[in-house]
C-alpha cells in the first residue's frame, strides 16, 4: 500500500508545487509556453514517470525472476490528444528498449508483462477519485 503524497504551493512560482511522497521531496510546475517557471515536471510528465518507472520496475523483477539475460531496461514515453469520434482523448505513448540476448518470445513476454504493471492497470481502466473539502484550519 502507498503511502500518502502530499502537493501544496510553494510560493516561489506562478504555478509552482512542492511535492512531498514519504522523505522524498520533489519539484512540479508549468512549462514557460503556459506561464509556469518550468523549475520541475508537468503534472503529465510526472504521470508519465510513473508509468515508465512501475513499467521498468515491474519488468527487472520479473526478469530476475526468470532469470532472463536482460542487461538495462529504459521507457520512452509521450502524450499526445487525440480526436475520436468527436472528442479528444489523451494517448501515452511507450516504447519500452530491452537490452540482452533475449529470443522473439522473452521479448514479447516481457511486452505482456509491461502491460500489467500496477500503473499500466490503473491508468488502463476507469479510476475512481474521491474528492472532498478539508476542513478550514
Amino acid at each position: 500500500m502507498s503511502g500518502i503524497v502530499v502537493v501544496a504551493e510553494n510560493g516561489k512560482g506562478r504555478y509552482q508545487q512542492e511535492v512531498i511522497a514519504g522523505q522524498h521531496h520533489l519539484l512540479a510546475d508549468e512549462p514557460e509556453s503556459v506561464g509556469g517557471a518550468d523549475a520541475g515536471p508537468a503534472p503529465f510528465d510526472l504521470l508519465m514517470a510513473a508509468l515508465g518507472s512501475c513499467t521498468s520496475m515491474t519488468l527487472r523483477m520479473y526478469a530476475e525472476r526468470k532469470e532472463l539475460p536482460v542487461l538495462r531496461i529504459s521507457v520512452t514515453l509521450s502524450h499526445e490528444k487525440l480526436e475520436i469520434d468527436g472528442s479528444l482523448r489523451d494517448r501515452i505513448n511507450r516504447t519500452i528498449t530491452l537490452e540482452g540476448d533475449l529470443s522473439a518470445e522473452q521479448r514479447q513476454r516481457m511486452l505482456d508483462i509491461a502491460n500489467k504493471c500496477p500503473i499500466h492497470r490503473a491508468l488502463s481502466q476507469p479510476l475512481l477519485i474521491a474528492s472532498q473539502l478539508a476542513e478550514q484550519p
